[in-house]
């Protein structure tokens, strides 16, 4: 198996897989059968944007995200050799505004440009208008995954089912929505400036107004191997833990 690996501080996992004799790989040459991701959520969504459709194990960079004693770093590189971690296929949104398409793992955002100028927009899910005319900072779409992501920071909730719409700061008392997976989202700028934002993507598109875009499931799919794993539930609780160490005596 050729491995590349993703990642600024991947050195820590080049030197186990170098120890157990595994061909690595210069990630930009393409010829990998499997790509890891050194780092976090971002470097996650980043592998993927670089890499679409190519299979992928996320691992959490040790020194900012300690493990539990289940799964540590030698663990996972075990575990992946040995054939032990399961696949998961995660759904992707695409949006779409004109010729342009983007694809996404964890949510799609329409955002206002101007932090002092309110964005005004129409919404509409499938063949119903859902509202006429929103103003706030913007409104954005989440698939299951994402939901723990910006949606969650939102909304204050997620969902594991369907995908989910969440408007940021709207005037409107608007509720956050989970609808049916095959549904399908269109959103009319009104009055901007504004853009369009997906998965941590530096490739922002900027929208005009009059402008429609629509965001559906895609039938393009991201391939990952040991998500159970990289979301484990005690890993995240130890790192939340670590992080709240001694920020009450921090002067600000």
């Amino acid at each position: 198996m050729k491995i590349a690996l993703y990642g600024k501080k991947s050195d820590a996992v080049e030197k186990i897989l170098r120890e157990k004799g595994v061909a690595l790989v210069r990630h930009e040459s393409n010829d990998f059968d499997l790509l890891i991701s050194y780092g976090g959520d971002g470097a996650m969504l980043g592998s993927e944007l670089v890499h679409p459709g190519r299979l992928k194990m996320p691992v959490r960079d040790r020194e900012t995200a300690p493990y539990c004693p289940k799964h540590s770093l030698e663990w996972q590189i075990d575990a992946l050799l040995g054939g032990k971690l399961k696949e998961t296929s995660l759904m992707k949104l695409v949006g779409t505004v004109g010729v342009v398409q983007h694809y996404a793992i964890n949510d799609i955002f329409i955002h206002n440009t101007n932090n002092v100028s309110a964005l005004r927009y129409q919404v509409k899910i499938d063949d119903d208008i859902y509202a006429r005319e929103v103003v706030g900072d913007g409104v954005g779409v989440a698939t299951v995954h994402g939901s723990t992501a910006y949606y969650r920071s939102i909304t204050h909730g997620s969902f594991r089912v369907g995908i989910g719409i969440a408007f940021s700061n709207s005037t409107e008392l608007l509720n956050h929505l989970v609808l049916q997976e095959d549904s399908v989202i269109k959103v009319r700028i009104l009055r901007g400036p504004s853009e369009l934002v997906f998965d941590n993507s530096p490739d922002i598109t900027p929208l005009r107004e009059g402008d429609v875009i629509t965001i559906r499931k895609s039938d393009k799919t991201a391939q990952v191997l040991g998500l159970d794993v990289f979301m484990c539930p005690e890993c995240r609780r130890i790192r939340r833990e670590q992080r709240a160490i001694g920020l009450g005596d921090t002067l600000l």
